[in-house]
């Protein structure tokens, strides 16, 4: 038992400091007794500074209450994503991203654990970021909204009429400087959608700027969005946001549910009077910027969870468009999975001919939590396995081979009208009698049991042919 425990010690401390992220453990007087090279790293100290000592020696700039490793030990309630500043026993100045829990043994806090990000490095890459936008920004007055956008509404390729009718709405809408929100599904082809728009607008020849608002921390999603000024924090230098940068175009917030409450209410000032001001600045610029959100909830269940606020979906929902999951238009199915393959055909140097019924059948049925990216991915894995000229069901994805199984064993095992049941069992043993006797009605009858003239009624009533090859062997076969 005991050598079990010091086995799983050294696992379990093997697995944590191959973890790509600083991890500091402290017991519950606040001495640290793990900590791995990465958190070393972070810090700029070595592991042999840390351990065994008091967090408090270790990091002379925090307290009590600064510290996130003493306070959720005295709050017991974990910290998730906050940004702590702070200076090491060398005097160098740290940021990084912590989260940090509470560790419970019998219900008891014993201690806690923070994992660590490098604060400083994620916000040198998100600057690399924003000055690679930078560098590629179109000037406005050159008219070339191709090399802004990859996609246009024609892009998105449909037969369902209710689709057809939201693309003739957005073409539309689209020379409109009203604030857009789409919504739906991941997969179905919103990102598509919102170029096409930007595309069809007076705003072609400007910028297109899209963002994911998930994507990143939100320690640095506003200085993303607004930009910096100098000294505003540690190393910070004038820079400007994906506002400024979209100035004349337009800005796409994707996943905008995923923005911080707080910043929601800095974007909503900005969609209203059109300023912004950088992190730092007391100074405020003045922005032309179009602004289309989208979410792959329904808005009506953000605003229930409170992931969007109330005046920010007002403001955002001026003109609404909802994109329809694949499921709710099965003509498409079909339709792109075709175009698909004549994609891929180029592509592979294929030249497959199509789908096999069972696959169709198949695809109509399944519901493509997906959408449209899990069926392109699902026709391009298919046409790099397949060895015939049609996809079939043993080229399916493992995943669909096997929810395949279960609807197969799910419509063998479902409950059959009586009547019908019997008739078709029956069926089947006449056939089966026939077919060991040769097609021989007396033994038949015998075997299965009945009066001759029985069987012979229900010869007629199944409508089966004695003469039918299947059921009839030749003298010449039966000789063999």
């Amino acid at each position: 038992m005991i050598e079990t425990q010091n086995i799983s010690k050294e696992v379990l401390a093997a697995i944590l400091k191959g973890i790509d992220e600083g991890i500091h453990v402290v017991d519950l007087d606040g001495n640290t007794i793990f900590y791995n090279e990465i958190a070393a790293r972070h810090d700029g100290l070595v592991v042999s500074e840390v351990i065994g000592r008091p967090v408090l020696k270790v990091f002379p700039s925090l307290d009590k209450e600064t510290s996130t490793l003493l306070k959720v030990m005295k709050t017991k309630k974990p910290i998730y994503n906050q940004t702590q500043s702070y200076v090491n026993l060398h005097g160098a100045q740290i940021e990084t991203i912590n989260t940090t829990l509470p560790i419970t043994v019998d219900g008891k806090v014993a201690g806690a654990v923070e994992i660590a990000k490098d604060y400083s490095r994620l916000k040198l890459l998100s600057e690399s970021l924003l000055d690679l936008r930078k560098k590629i920004k179109q000037p406005v007055k050159k008219k070339t909204s191709v090399q802004n956008v990859q996609y246009t509404l024609d892009s998105l390729l449909t037969i369902n009429q209710e689709m057809q009718k939201i693309k003739k709405e957005a073409a539309k809408l689209a020379k409109s400087d009203s604030s857009i929100l789409v919504f739906g599904e991941s997969g179905c082809g919103k990102e598509l959608f919102v170029q096409g728009l930007h595309h069809a607008s007076s705003r072609a020849a400007g910028p297109f700027i899209a963002q994911n608002c998930a994507a990143i921390p939100e320690s640095l999603l506003e200085s993303i969005l607004f930009g910096t000024a100098k000294g505003s924090y540690t190393g910070a230098v004038d820079r400007p946001g994906l506002f400024e940068l979209a100035d004349g175009g337009t800005l796409f917030l994707d996943e905008v549910h995923a923005m911080p409450i707080e910043l929601q209410a800095k974007l909503l000032r900005v969609l209203e009077d059109g300023i912004v001001r950088r992190v730092g600045s007391p100074k405020s610029s003045h922005v032309d910027v179009r602004v289309i959100a989208a979410m792959n909830i329904h808005p009506v269940e953000a605003l229930e969870r409170n992931q969007i606020r109330t005046d920010l979906f007002y403001r955002l929902n001026v003109l609404t468009f909802g994109l329809l999951p694949l499921r709710d238009r099965k003509e498409d199915i079909e339709f792109l999975a075709h175009h698909f393959i004549r994609g891929f055909n180029q592509v592979l140097h294929k030249n497959l001919s199509g789908i096999g019924d069972d696959v169709l059948a198949f695809f109509r049925q399944y519901h493509w939590p997906g959408n449209v990216r899990e069926l392109k991915h699902t026709i391009e894995y298919m046409m790099n396995v397949c060895e015939n000229h049609f996809l079939k069901t043993e080229d399916l994805p493992v995943i669909m081979k096997q929810q395949l199984q279960k609807d197969e064993q799910a419509v063998s095992l479902r409950v059959q009208p009586l009547k019908a049941s019997m008739e078709a069992q029956e069926k089947a043993l006449i056939e089966k009698a026939l077919l060991e006797t040769n097609g021989n009605i007396k033994r038949a009858a015998k075997l299965l049991e009945v009066p001759r003239q029985t069987l012979q009624y229900k010869l007629a009533k199944h409508n089966i042919d004695i003469n039918n090859r299947s059921l009839v062997c030749s003298k010449y076969e039966s000789a063999e």
